[in-house]
């Protein structure tokens, strides 16, 4: 019989959501999934979830790749904590792999551990985003010591508070016990929610406030909508999917689907907003600087040819021009005539004009 769903408890999830926590959870055994994905078996290791599983790993292949690009940009507003957001999902990703995989089984004694660490990094990711979403109003210069140390030192903080929320509710530390969940509820599921929702609405903001492109806020559609479905499938649609495909896939599949799509598009968004300063760049793109088209055509006085110019035997003019003889030798030269009274300023006569005229 299925569960009713309460705030701050996890029968009615976990029943219909094969989340990490939840063989931690409700009972000595755990609270089992009314329909989970099948498992399959490679030798002597029972694989479950196995289609997730390679969700997970074109996950980590996928962030390995934006990962390449941010770093690329090097003088992008914000370069250096978006990073960290990165390296941080993949670090969530990889935990996924063993599991919900199970390939650390739940009945072993470092499971709660892991599972606990898991759970103090997704809260970590999520906060890590949505500091990154108050970079582009400038509170702290980004990329400065105090802007990334800040980031750093509250996203372990963040994690600390929440990996010991877990792992004292899987263990019956200070209070809390399996089946006293509230703390848990409010760090794996209920902050999470909240840092995403602030952190959409911030950048919304920040687009009509300091952008002229709105096409970007179309990435903020497709981000808040990829997250929300993937929620969704997640606990509204995880059973009746699995019931559609024989158990084959579940809505964990469609949620970490939805999660990297997710991703994407932060980047997406990350990348439409920041413009990288050519003259700085450092990159290997040579045709960047290349001019395609003059602002000016070119003009014969303007036009500087060093070959033609012969002032004492020296190299190219500077002022002359292509034709840099009429200037220097001669005294019909337009420049002797209006600048120095017809005398040339190569010769005695013009320096010494010049002299008289100006001293």
């Amino acid at each position: 019989m299925s569960a009713a769903f309460k705030i701050g408890n996890f029968d009615y999830i976990c029943q219909h959501a094969a989340l990490v926590v939840c063989p931690l959870l409700g009972s000595d055994q755990g609270i089992m999934p009314t329909c989970y994905s099948r498992n399959v078996q490679l030798g002597s290791q029972i694989i479950f979830q196995p289609a997730t599983c390679f969700v997970h790993i074109a996950a980590l292949g996928m962030t390995s790749i934006m990962l390449y690009h941010v770093r690329s940009k090097y003088t992008a507003v914000g370069r250096k904590e978006i990073v960290l957001f990165f390296y941080m999902y993949m670090f969530v990703e990889l935990l996924a792999i063993f599991l919900d995989s199970a390939i650390i089984p739940t009945s072993h004694a470092v499971y709660p551990w892991f599972a606990a660490v898991y759970a103090g990094a997704v809260a970590a990711l999520y906060w890590c985003i949505l500091m990154n979403g108050f970079v582009g109003f400038q509170f702290a210069e980004d990329g400065t010591p105090m802007s990334l140390w800040f980031l750093r030192l509250s996203s372990l903080v963040v994690w600390g508070i929440c990996f010991f929320v877990s792992i004292a509710t899987f263990k019956g530390y200070a209070g809390m016990a399996f089946n006293k969940q509230i703390g848990l509820y409010i760090t794996y599921l209920i902050f999470p929610a909240v840092c995403a929702v602030i952190y959409i609405v911030s950048q919304l903001i920040l687009v009509v406030r300091t952008l002229d492109d709105r096409w970007v806020i179309g990435d903020l559609i497709f981000l808040a909508a990829f997250y929300i479905c993937g929620v969704l499938l997640l606990f509204a649609f995880s059973v009746k999917i699995c019931d559609s495909v024989s158990h084959y896939i579940d809505g964990v599949f469609f949620f970490t689907l939805a999660m990297l799509f997710t991703v994407m598009m932060v980047y997406k968004y990350w990348d439409s907003i920041t413009k990288e300063d050519l003259e700085f760049s450092v990159g290997s793109k040579l045709a960047v600087w290349e001019v395609k088209d003059p602002l000016m055509a070119p003009n014969v006085e303007y036009y500087e040819d060093d070959a033609q110019s012969s002032y004492r035997g020296a190299g190219g003019s500077l002022v002359g021009g292509y034709n840099g003889n009429q200037y220097y030798g001669g005294s019909g030269s337009q420049y002797q005539q209006s600048q120095y009274g017809g005398a040339g300023y190569g010769g005695s006569a013009g320096y010494s004009n010049y002299g008289n005229n100006h001293y």
